[in-house]
């Protein structure tokens, strides 16, 4: 069983930037597959980045350029920057984690492991 608890949400303007944190209790992190996910209110939960367990990552269309996720393995934390924020990206934000992936994806039914998620509001 992996917990993860995610940090760093808060409100604001857009334009201005934000860095989300996810901790996760396993030994084993460096392993695990990655991601960060959103839901905003009447809207299905959307991938938004992952990173494998060698660094290599993936990014929704809507958040390149502007994202950039990134893992301390030494410190069993994953990170979400996000620059240039928009009022679209008010949502909810979730930690992923898996251990049996081969492949990087942003489908969030390949994730067994979730934290409880962290608002993120950007106000324009």
């Amino acid at each position: 069983q992996v917990q993860l608890v995610e940090s760093g949400g808060g409100s604001v303007q857009a334009g201005g930037s934000l860095r989300l944190s996810c901790s996760a209790s396993t030994y084993s992190f460096s392993s695990y597959y990655m991601a960060w996910f959103r839901q905003a209110p009447g809207k299905e939960r959307e991938g938004v980045a992952a990173v494998d367990s060698n660094g290599w990552t993936t990014y929704a269309d809507s958040v390149k350029g502007r994202f950039t996720i990134s893992r301390d393995n030494a410190k069993n934390t994953l990170y979400l920057q996000m620059n240039s924020l928009k009022p679209e990206d008010t949502a909810i934000y979730f930690c992923a984690a898996d251990a049996r992936l081969w492949y990087l994806t942003l489908r969030p039914e390949s994730y067994t492991y979730w934290g409880r998620g962290t608002q993120v509001t950007v106000s324009s």
